[in-house]
């Protein structure tokens, strides 16, 4: 048996044991040839480590394993990427989490190519999946950003796997969601099917809702009471709206 919600796939293990899975895959970004967008390689491979792990841990499970598929040579850009996914496995209080990668050895490549899964398990009382209520409050935290936009991992206007333990610890928090590259709106529409609920926008937000969101630069999150503030070193906090029964 098995759940699928959102970016994660969940199946059902004995006694009551979930195992959570998530990936993200990125392309033409990095510092090949013909990547589209240039960045350093390491940070191609932080960014792309922290959407998956941020699927993970916001659906309420713990990462047991890592894999990191890359499409190039070992050396450099190997070496680099898996420097940086390293980098966010340390910042995310990973550091000895198991990984196992592999690399392009047979063909030449002039773009960068790159695929990271994450596995994660957790009681099934502690999923976070489907679990808004019409009432709940819709936030976001952390600005969209896409692209060239996004070339410092320790962006203070994004979000980060560190915020996540701020949240998990508030009770009233309910369903913890990264937002990619299909934007805040959708994402809340996705919300509203599955919970079979209505939102209502709030008026005068201050970013654009249907933006990318590019490597989950931005998390949504649904509370049962409003929220003012969630302390220093957070990101931007915005009410997106309001859940309600059909």
């Amino acid at each position: 048996m098995g759940y699928k919600n959102r970016d994660v796939e969940v199946v059902f293990l004995k006694e009551g044991l979930c195992l959570v899975a998530a990936c993200d895959s990125c392309g033409a970004i990095g510092s090949k040839e013909l990547d589209a967008v240039s960045v350093p390689a390491d940070v191609t491979g932080r960014f792309t480590a922290r959407v998956a792990l941020l699927e993970v841990i916001a659906s309420g499970a713990i990462p047991q394993m890592i894999t990191v598929a890359i499409s190039n040579e070992p050396d450099p850009t190997g070496i680099q990427i898996l420097s940086g996914v390293r980098a966010e496995l340390l910042s995310a209080g990973l550091k000895r989490l198991k990984m196992v990668t592999s690399t392009e050895k047979n063909i030449p490549t002039k773009q960068t190519g790159l695929g990271i899964s994450v596995f994660g398990s957790c009681d099934f009382d502690d999923l976070r999946l489907g679990k808004t209520e019409p009432g709940d409050f819709i936030y976001g935290l952390g600005k969209p950003k896409v692209g060239p936009e996004v070339d410092d991992p320790e962006d203070r206007e994004i979000i980060q796997v560190k915020h996540l333990a701020v949240l998990l610890k508030k009770k009233p928090i309910h369903d913890l969601i990264p937002v990619g590259s299909r934007g805040i709106r959708y994402e809340c529409e996705l919300l509203q099917q599955t919970v079979r609920g209505r939102v209502e926008f709030a008026p005068g937000c201050p970013v654009p809702i249907t933006k990318s969101a590019g490597p989950s630069t931005v998390l949504l999150f649904s509370a049962k009471d409003k929220i003012q503030e969630l302390g220093p070193d957070m990101p931007p906090l915005y009410l997106i709206g309001q859940i309600f029964s059909l």
